[in-house]
C-alpha cells in the first residue's frame, strides 16, 4: 500500500514568502517550505497496482497551465483550529483539473472525499491551540500580499504518515498542456 494525491508545486520563490509566516504561535507544527503544495485530490493509501493505473491515467490527461493565486490566511476548524492556511482563489480551471483528477479516482474505484474542495496551502497543523491565540496569531501578521504563479505540471506525491504535514516525496510529474 501507497498513500498518495495529486497536488500543484510552490514555487521556491513563494514558498520562502510564505515561509515568512513561520512562528509566532506556540505549539504549532510549521510545514516546511519545501513540502508546501496545493493539494488537488487525496488519493489515500492504495494497492501498487491501482498506484500504477492512475499514474497511467493522469499521464494521459490533457489540460492547460493553471494560473494560481494565492490570496489570505486563513484558519481550518472553527472553534478547534486545526490548521493554519493560505489560501487559494478557486477558478474555472483549477476546479476543472481537481475534478478531472477526482473522476479518474473514482473510475479506478479509488474511495475519495466527497467534501467541497476549498483550495489553499497547508503552513502550520494545530493541535490545543486556543482559537483565541490562532486569531492573534492571524491578526499579527496584517495584509497579506497576493502572490501568483502559473501551475505548468502537477505531481503525484506520496507521504509516509497519516498525520500530514509531510516529509512529502514526489513519484511522478505531469506536464500541464492541451
Amino acid at each position: 500500500m501507497i498513500r498518495l494525491f495529486t497536488g500543484l508545486a510552490v514555487p521556491s520563490d513563494i514558498s520562502t514568502d510564505l515561509s515568512t509566516l513561520r512562528g509566532g504561535l506556540l505549539g504549532a507544527r510549521w510545514i516546511e517550505p519545501t513540502d508546501y503544495h496545493v493539494t488537488l485530490q487525496f488519493a489515500g493509501s492504495i494497492e501498487e497496482d491501482i498506484a500504477a493505473e492512475l499514474d497511467d491515467e493522469l499521464l494521459r490527461l490533457r489540460k492547460s497551465p493553471v494560473d494560481i493565486v494565492l490570496d489570505g490566511i486563513h484558519i481550518f476548524g472553527g472553534a478547534k483550529p486545526r490548521a493554519v492556511v493560505v489560501g487559494v482563489r478557486t477558478t474555472p480551471s483549477l476546479l476543472d483539473l481537481q475534478a478531472s483528477h477526482a473522476r479518474i479516482m473514482r473510475k479506478l474505484g479509488i474511495s475519495i472525499d466527497n467534501r467541497k474542495y476549498v483550495p489553499h496551502v497547508t503552513i502550520a497543523r494545530l493541535k490545543s491551540i486556543t482559537p483565541d491565540a490562532v486569531a492573534d496569531y492571524v491578526n499579527s501578521r496584517g495584509y497579506f500580499r497576493p502572490r501568483n504563479y502559473i501551475a505548468e505540471q502537477f505531481n503525484l506525491y506520496s507521504s509516509a504518515g497519516s498525520a500530514g504535514g509531510g516529509p512529502y516525496t514526489i513519484e511522478a510529474e505531469y506536464e500541464l498542456r492541451n
